[in-house]
């Protein structure tokens, strides 16, 4: 019986991918096999020896110690893609309040008192301090060509903008899906310097932190829309706010809301929406406990933010996977333990990912204890599991 830990509220559509015959889930449970979160930061907590994996029902793992996860040998799953159509769906929708001045308009409209004439009158006198401007032939530059990124560059092509795309780690699936009039960037500072709107779909890390900052704005356009659905720390907040006030920037709208933006009429912050539909959370909560059930019966790995992705068909035999430092002739070593306790291996195979290797391997006969033990004791093994 496998156990899983929950940290928040998966959806339904998800747990049910766990066979109860084989699998008990609740958020409180001892000695997990796995854990399943949203946006419960786990850094800090004490995770418990038994776990061997960790999956996030979303794209984003900031809130998970992936670095402690790998010392220890343990995969941590998200799902990329599955909350893609919501994010894009809301920098559209971010794109027109922006340019539509919908939010203040809106709330213009909600404070007027008076009969209906009145507010008629009013209404009518007011309207032209919300005057706007159309997407169609303006430039969007769109930073981050993954799931979501290509989502947004192909929706805008079809709204009739021009689509400058900025992801020197683009892959060629990803290429393949890109529509074609999606143009290719020099540099982030020159797509920077053409563009009407600009939106971000990277993770947080060294390279992406304070992206946008007093140096690349001056650089802008002078009126473009930043959008911000990705993470809180690409942008400088504050010299965002500044150069707002400094009419460079039309607006800035982001899931983020703060101290430092709160109650600025030029921006619009939302409480962290890019994956609050239905229908992402429960193609996240689906994807992520398919990859979790695959990694706990079979061993392989799909959509790994720190392992590399394994997919051994099981044949007949015994299986045993184990995780291990990126290092010369650990496949050797491990060999030679199967070999001394007389295992034959039936399918082996080895994949690295950084400083992270991963192997498994079919044996014909069971796994004694003390192989188990022996592998463990190899300098450089960080885990060793024998699948049942």
């Amino acid at each position: 019986m496998y156990k899983i830990l929950t940290l928040n509220n998966i959806s339904v559509a998800g747990l049910e991918r766990f066979p109860r015959e084989s699998y008990e889930i609740a958020s409180e449970i001892q000695h997990p096999d796995a854990i399943l979160l949203r946006s419960f930061k786990m850094h800090g907590m004490a995770i418990p020896e038994t776990v061997k994996a960790v999956g996030r029902a979303g794209a984003g793992v900031n809130n998970i110690p992936v670095p402690e996860m790998s010392k220890r040998g343990i995969p941590v799953f998200n799902a990329p893609g599955a909350n893609a159509n919501a994010v894009k769906e809301l920098v559209v929708a971010g794109m027109l309040l922006a340019c539509r001045n919908i939010c203040q308009a809106w709330d213009f409209a909600r404070n007027l008192e008076g009969d209906d004439e009145t507010i008629g009158k009013l209404a009518e006198a007011g309207k032209k301090d919300f005057v706007g401007f159309e997407l169609p032939g303006r430039t969007l530059g769109v930073i981050g060509l993954g799931a979501i990124g290509i989502k947004v560059a192909n929706i805008a092509i079809d709204l009739g903008m021009r689509v400058i795309g900025y992801d020197p780690k683009i892959t060629v699936q990803g290429a393949w899906r890109l529509s074609s009039e999606v143009q290719q960037a020099v540099s982030l500072d020159d797509m920077l310097s053409k563009v009407d709107f600009v939106t971000f779909h990277v993770p947080l890390n060294d390279e992406t932190r304070g992206m946008i900052n007093a140096d690349r704005l001056k650089r802008m356009k002078t009126g473009a829309v930043i959008l911000n659905f990705a993470r809180e720390g690409i942008v400088d907040t504050a010299a965002v706010r500044a150069a707002i006030d400094s009419g460079k920037i039309y607006s800035y709208v982001c899931d983020f809301p703060g101290r430092e933006l709160k109650g600025h009429k030029r921006v619009i912050t939302l409480p962290h929406l890019g994956a609050s539909t239905d229908e992402a959370e429960e193609n996240c909560a689906i994807m992520v406990a398919d990859q979790v059930r695959e990694y706990l019966e079979n061993g392989n790995i799909f959509n790994s933010v720190n392992f590399p992705d394994v997919h051994m068909p099981r044949t007949e035999g015994f299986r045993i996977a184990i995780a291990n430092a990126n290092v010369p002739n650990m496949v050797g070593q491990i060999s030679t333990v199967m070999a001394e306790a007389g295992l034959n291996i039936v399918d082996l195979l080895n994949k690295s990912r950084g400083e992270i290797a991963y192997t498994l391997a079919d044996v014909d006969s069971k796994i004694p204890v003390e192989v188990v033990e022996d592998i463990r004791k190899i300098d450089g093994v960080l885990n060793v599991r024998v699948i049942d």
